[in-house]
């Protein structure tokens, strides 16, 4: 079956959901003692910058308030500098870029089903 880009905005927001499921109620050295817990959330990142490159750029440019080309950006670095990744860097993301991202995609959605 083919994929529409509503399906694209979905994965970013389970993966989102995800990311929020692993990390919580876990300090930050918690994160980085769980190796669990950080291969699945840089996968779930990996899957964000994945759905990201997959959304047409019509719906990109009209949603321009969404950093785009960060979050696949961020998903290049995790798939081809791995064992460099920071995970200081991966934490701030989560804990501060991840959830007002969450309400932006919430709204694409939402315009998207009406």
């Amino acid at each position: 079956m083919k994929r529409i880009y509503k399906d694209y905005i979905l994965d970013i927001l389970l993966s989102i959901q995800e990311i929020e499921k692993f990390v919580e109620g876990i300090s930050f050295e918690e994160f980085i003692n769980d190796k669990k817990t950080v291969n699945a959330t840089i996968r779930s990142l990996e899957v964000m910058g994945e759905a990201v490159k997959k959304i047409p750029l019509e719906l990109r440019n009209k949603y321009s308030e969404i950093p785009w080309k960060y979050i696949a950006g961020m998903r290049d670095k995790l798939i081809h500098e791995y064992h460099g990744v920071d995970l200081e860097i991966v934490w701030e993301v989560i804990k501060k870029e991840i959830p007002p991202l969450k309400s932006k995609f919430e709204k694409i959605l939402k315009e998207l089903e009406e």
